[in-house]
């Protein structure tokens, strides 16, 4: 009986049958619902699989809930808040900016412009709507500016190789480009090379462009700051260390620092092609 899912569990508490569920083992298979019956767990066999059912559901919602609690999950809603938070910041920008041109000289562009005439003092009611109307855009300016540094600080902890050898925002996103950390240790790193660059690859299969190079791995240094010539091989060999950051992160853990030594070296070693090519 000690196998048994249900061994020791109250028939009326659903959870107490799901932690048997979620944690039970059993070295062989067995004739669970006689075994019930025989243990007074159940009446009969239909008592017993109404009871695994509720059983299941409760240890699927426990499942559920723990997995969207996870660190990966929380940088994916992160990254993606700080995205949706810029881009309806600059969107803001444009039309308070385009507003405050009528009513105040000199009013700086972009950005800056929005955080200027937030500080304003207005005179008039048509100041107080585009001063009120700034306020809310430096306000989601100041958000992701948060999300950036929870996501700075959160990132090396779920995922510390790859937050260090990306950066803990590129770490983020790739993760949430992949859905989960546990997926991005499982594609190729071929796919991790153009992740983000999903259009560019369509148009490519489709015939209609060549095809990409690499996706939002560009932001990072080792490859927009390699020379263009260069950029394919520095995409390849970054995607492939990442692909396999990703699966230490997932499956252990544990920090690996002679992995980012590799890619350093190999990231020199392509950029010394240019200076061989000067000689």
């Amino acid at each position: 009986m000690t196998d048994a899912w249900f061994a020791g569990v109250d028939p009326d508490d659903p959870a107490a049958g799901a932690t048997g569920v979620r944690e039970g083992s059993a070295d062989a298979p067995a004739d669970w619902p006689a075994e019930a019956v025989q243990s007074g767990f159940v009446a009969d066999e239909s008592e017993y699989y109404e009871r695994l059912r509720e059983a299941t559901i409760e240890a699927a919602s426990d499942e559920v809930a723990e997995r969207e609690g996870a660190d990966d999950v929380q940088l994916t809603h992160a990254v993606r808040a700080m995205d949706d938070a810029e881009r309806t910041a600059n969107e803001l920008a444009e039309r308070v900016v385009e507003w405050a041109g009528t009513l105040y000289e000199d009013v700086p562009r972009g950005l800056d412009g929005v955080r200027d005439i937030a500080d304003r003092d207005p005179t008039t009611p048509a100041e107080e709507r585009v001063v009120s109307y700034a306020t809310r855009a430096v306000d989601l300016l100041d958000e992701r500016d948060e999300l950036r540094a929870f996501i700075e600080e959160r990132a090396p902890s779920a995922a510390p190789n790859l937050a260090e050898m990306a950066g803990p925002v590129l770490a983020a996103r790739l993760i949430s480009l992949a859905g989960g950390l546990d997926k991005l240790a499982k594609v190729p790193s071929g796919t991790v090379q153009v992740l983000g660059a999903e259009d560019a690859l369509f148009a490519h299969l489709s015939g209609r462009a060549s095809s990409p190079k690499h996706g939002v791995i560009f932001t990072h240094e080792y490859v927009n700051g390699t020379r263009p010539e260069d950029r394919g091989s520095a995409a390849r060999a970054f995607a492939g260390k990442l692909s396999i950051a990703a699966r230490i992160d997932h499956y252990s853990g544990d920090y690996r620092p002679e992995v980012h030594a590799e890619l350093t070296d190999r990231i020199e070693t392509i950029r010394a092609r240019a200076e061989e090519g000067d000689e």
